[in-house]
């Protein structure tokens, strides 16, 4: 077939397909999705709002980075779009609390993903935060997090909270997020809070079973009845509290029980 083109014509030159770039942050290289504009403009929103250190933001784009691009099933949320709220706004609505905002040293229960304790070791880089995760391949992704968010101030502890002996009367501040009723969490916090210290477990509302049964808990284990305090992490987040005890007595020397048993027999005030 003959070429039309008139002779000495110029040959346009071919379009190159434009790629998206490589990224590097915390010296990972993420070649899946990027955290859209939205997610960097909500993320500048809560640095705001909550006073955040300098570079804080960055960080928290590159936590989301993570969870989109892990392979292994570590949350059920992991476009960046969505995990902007419910895992980061979330975990940072506690530092609405004095005694998130003063703690020196917290123990993360059941970390996962690293919401709330890579979070609020992103947001009180001054506090010692230890994240408490029993499934192995949690404990890699958030050792992987942990190196890419540069953070010098996290352990990951890879056991079970009952197992962690060298945790015991240590901590100002234990949290614990969608992790278990509420009495079975004032179980694994209080052997590791040091005299004076705190539960806070983020929770939605707890039937009236639950509260009767956290209340026994508390009184076992020298703790403060949990106060409710309401919170709005994100305008759609529906009905949030965060649950506040303190420990205001030792914990008897019978806790931590064995592994499991706070789930099996729990403490309980119900019938």
């Amino acid at each position: 077939m003959r070429d039309k083109r008139a002779r000495g014509a110029a040959v346009p030159p071919k379009t190159k397909r434009c790629e998206r770039p490589a990224r590097r942050r915390g010296g990972f290289t993420f070649y899946g999705p990027v955290v859209p504009s939205p997610v960097d403009a909500r993320l500048a929103e809560l640095a705001t709002r909550y006073a955040l250190p300098t570079g804080a933001a960055d960080r928290l784009a590159t936590l989301l980075d993570l969870v989109a691009n892990e392979p292994a099933s570590i949350t059920s949320v992991r476009d960046p779009r969505e995990g902007v709220d419910v895992h980061v706004a979330d975990s940072l609505v506690a530092l609405e609390l004095d005694v998130v905002r003063g703690a020196d040293r917290i123990a993360d229960l059941g970390s996962g993903a690293g919401f709330p304790g890579l979070v609020l070791a992103v947001a009180l880089p001054d506090a010692q935060v230890a994240l408490v995760e029993s499934v192995t391949r949690k404990c890699a992704f958030l050792e992987r997090a942990v190196r890419a968010l540069e953070l010098s101030n996290v352990a990951v502890v890879p056991t079970r909270a009952e197992s962690w002996r060298d945790g015991l009367d240590m901590h100002g501040l234990v949290t614990a997020r969608a992790l278990s009723p509420l009495g079975v969490v004032l179980e694994y916090a209080a052997p590791l809070l040091a005299p004076g210290g705190a539960l806070v477990a983020w929770k939605g509302r707890l039937d009236t079973d639950e509260v009767a049964d956290a209340t026994a808990a508390a009184e076992v284990l020298g703790m403060s009845m949990p106060e409710r305090h309401p919170v709005e992490p994100f305008a759609t987040a529906g009905e949030r509290f965060l649950y506040l005890s303190s420990k205001v007595r030792a914990t008897p020397p019978m806790f931590p029980r064995r592994e499991g048993m706070a789930r099996k027999r729990p403490l309980r005030g119900s019938s």
